[in-house]
């Protein structure tokens, strides 16, 4: 029995891990943040108070139900082009122009009591000063906006009116069937438009799988010290 007690711990420990997965795969009520510079969206690698955006850029904002994790996150629903928002506006020497595309979403994914305060995603050219970051430049075309004590970007035009980033059970209204047919898929990075750390897509953690990995060279080792004491 004494044998065998490192193989029991090891598949205890695995399926310890693997019950842990799902925990891992939660869903969250917020604003995604997202880098159009290249003309597709991709998942912001910094938070909007760090990004300082070049002068045609294009940077948006999508609030839905959504994973933490940039492959899995809806992305805005309007285009990625600096040249249909900022077009008609004319450049100043000293300033940049920025287009900002805010999705407020789908009703689905309203917190319970609200609604999106507009269907199509909003677009606006803010000019701002050459050093101005992205979260200066949303607060230029879409104020009130609301911040939690960790920066946590928690609402955009007053909305939502409550809430901030809620991990959420997984089921419905996850918003992602609404992401554009030509955008790529993002890159890893939530940030303080995020609710939590940074994603790196769908799938086990690589912290888990590492836990796996671990735990079954752990069984393979226990299987051979025991095969090795029965052969003395």
């Amino acid at each position: 029995m004494r044998r065998l007690t490192p193989l029991v711990l090891a598949f205890g420990i695995l399926l310890t891990l693997v019950a842990a997965g799902p925990a891992l795969a939660s869903s969250y009520r917020y604003w995604s943040f997202w880098d159009g510079s290249a003309g597709q969206w991709a998942y912001a690698s910094l938070g909007p108070s760090m990004a300082r955006p070049a002068d045609g850029s294009a940077w948006g904002f999508r609030f839905a139900v959504s994973k933490d994790a940039g492959d899995e996150a809806a992305r805005p629903r309007a285009a990625a082009d600096f040249g249909a928002v900022c077009g008609a506006t004319p450049a100043a020497e000293g300033k940049k122009r920025v287009a900002v595309v805010v999705d407020f979403g789908l009703p689905a994914d309203a917190p319970s009591g609200e609604t999106p305060p507009q269907d199509a995603p909003r677009t606006a050219c803010a000019q701002l000063a050459q050093d101005a970051t992205a979260a200066e430049a949303l607060a230029a075309v879409a104020k009130p906006l609301r911040y939690n004590s960790a920066a946590l970007l928690c609402a955009v035009s007053g909305y939502p009116k409550q809430g901030c980033g809620e991990p959420l059970a997984e089921g419905p209204g996850s918003g992602t069937a609404s992401a554009p047919a030509t955008a790529s898929g993002p890159a890893d990075g939530p940030d303080s438009a995020s609710p939590a750390g940074s994603g790196s897509g769908s799938g086990p953690s690589a912290g888990l799988l590492a836990g796996i990995a671990a735990v079954a060279a752990l069984a393979a080792a226990a299987v051979w010290q025991s095969r090795r004491r029965r052969t003395r």
